[in-house]
């Protein structure tokens, strides 16, 4: 029974898409038949359509019924006498019958098939000449914030390394120094480090910078400023600049205060298919990828630090119902058995082995990107702070 699924007119065909096409052509070539049975055409008439293209077929059927239409053409020219009445016929006035055949055939149903089709072409163009449209017109604007955060970085990136960007800011109204804190109302604030304080003039949500380098040749995989606002959904879609960016900003989760301090600090970025923000954060899934990128150096605005990596995971963003190990829940531990529990179910999960273990009283650093293996998933990196950076 399987077998003849696909199969029409004794020809089986290999896709169900063809078997369709095939089915459209029986139907076709079965009313033609019939109307040359009924004689109101001929197989004359039908093949010159073919020839012509008014009448057009799919499939291979219709080539067996072209060897069908021509076989019975060759069987009357051999047998005249047989079509000597319906010549005498043509001849008595059947000249408007024969025009009459051409209409109806065209006209009821082959002609109305091809208009079908035709229409369905035409729309299958204009949609797919849409869709190029729509997506040069999409490439058009990602390339343009790609640009445009390519160079936001490097200009960032310039003011920070420079001289000017690690010299002290100076009130030129009295020469003092001016020290910047990161809001107004924190005025127990520690000082701004020296690199950041020309950049906060400009970047007033700017909370600090990560950087991730190949420890065997210096190459650099990661250099990004870090940003943070009250509401950890702005910077997914903004830049630096509070510009719309579909690359979004690199940020620490709202909760976290770099000032108090926390347990661990989570970071959050895109995974972008360009490699920008966090596209390559999963890269940490193979060993000897860690081997190379082990250390991560994360700065506050008002501390340096350097942190080992410690687990890699994926994990998922789940439903309030549901009671599971929530890794972007963990910020603050308030005991060393909810310290522990946290990083049990981490190395449980860890998809690399690092030998790097924490304690309770540890400082930690989290990377959080979106993992599309599964729905709402996400590709995580934890590291421990082993040292404050010099």
């Amino acid at each position: 029974m399987e077998e003849n699924r696909f199969t029409v007119s004794d020809r089986r065909f290999r896709t169900e898409s063809d078997y369709k096409k095939a089915l459209r052509d029986a139907e076709i070539i079965d009313r033609l038949k019939l109307r040359i049975e009924n004689k109101e055409t001929d197989a004359k008439t039908v093949l010159s359509m073919m020839d012509s293209g008014k009448i057009n077929f799919l499939t291979i059927l219709g080539n067996d019924f072209r060897e069908e239409l021509e076989d019975e053409i060759a069987k009357k020219q051999e047998n005249p006498a047989g079509s000597s009445k319906q010549k005498k016929k043509g001849n008595s006035g059947n000249k408007k019958e024969t025009e009459k055949n051409n209409i109806n055939v065209s006209d009821e149903f082959v002609m109305e098939q091809i208009a079908r089709d035709e229409k369905k072409r035409r729309a299958f163009i204009m949609g797919m000449i849409g869709i190029a449209l729509l997506s040069f017109l999409y490439l058009g604007i990602y390339h343009f914030y790609e640009i445009r955060t390519a160079k936001d970085l490097e200009k960032i990136s310039e003011r920070k390394d420079s001289s000017a960007a690690a010299a002290n800011v100076v009130d030129d109204k009295n020469g003092e120094e001016v020290v910047i804190h990161y809001t107004d109302e924190d005025k127990d604030a520690p000082e701004v480090l020296d690199e950041y304080k020309n950049l906060l003039n400009t970047y007033k949500k700017l909370i600090g910078w990560l950087k991730i380098a190949d420890t065997s040749n210096g190459e650099v995989f990661l250099d990004v400023p870090v940003v943070q606002t009250t509401d950890n959904d702005y910077y997914l879609n903004h830049n630096l600049n509070q510009e719309y960016d579909k690359n979004g900003s690199i940020f620490m989760d709202a909760a976290c205060d770099v000032i108090k301090g926390n347990t661990n600090y989570i970071l959050y970025g895109h995974h972008m298919r360009s490699g920008k923000m966090f596209g390559k954060l999963d890269n940490y899934e193979k060993q000897d990828f860690y081997e190379k990128h082990k250390t991560i150096e994360f700065d506050t605005i008002y501390e340096k630090g350097t942190y080992e990596v410690m687990y890699v995971f994926r994990s998922k963003v789940y439903s309030e119902e549901e009671i599971t190990f929530k890794y972007y829940q963990f910020i603050d531990a308030n005991s060393p058995q909810e310290f522990d529990s946290y990083m049990n179910e981490m190395a449980e999960m860890s998809l690399i082995d690092t030998g790097v273990t924490a304690e309770y009283g540890d400082s930690l650093l989290t990377l959080s990107t979106c993992d599309y293996q599964e729905n709402n998933g996400r590709f995580v990196v934890v590291a421990k702070k082993v040292a404050a950076k010099e």
